[in-house]
């Protein structure tokens, strides 16, 4: 089934609404905290929303990935950058690939010894 993002990021942000009332402090401080963040400084706010990309595509964030994207199309970010970051996201997933093939690697071993 193919996810829609937009109704992913209006879902979240109908539910960040609700959270904005109920806890008021702590949603502050987590937007000042997002805006100092995204903020212009030695990397511009494209690159920062890449970066945030990769991060939600590694984490397998929908929100994330729906929100930056969204941003990242707001910024003029062109399709091969995006297809560019998507392809530096997959590095968490290699290195688990090797440690998985490390792991079968170990069992087998002993699997094999103790047989």
């Amino acid at each position: 089934m193919e996810k829609n993002y937009s109704d992913i990021t209006k879902r979240i942000s109908g539910d960040l609404r609700k959270l904005r009332q109920d806890i008021p402090d702590t949603m502050k401080a987590f937007s000042a905290l997002a805006q100092a963040a995204t903020r212009e400084g030695a990397l511009d706010r494209k690159t920062k929303e890449l970066i945030a990309l990769a991060i939600g595509i590694a984490t397998r964030c929908d929100g994330c990935i729906g929100f930056h994207t969204e941003a990242l199309v707001k910024l003029g970010a062109t399709r091969l950058e995006v297809e560019e970051v998507i392809g530096m996201a997959v590095c968490p997933s290699l290195m688990y690939a090797a440690d998985a093939i490390s792991a079968f690697e170990q069992l087998e071993k002993q699997l094999t010894v103790a047989a």
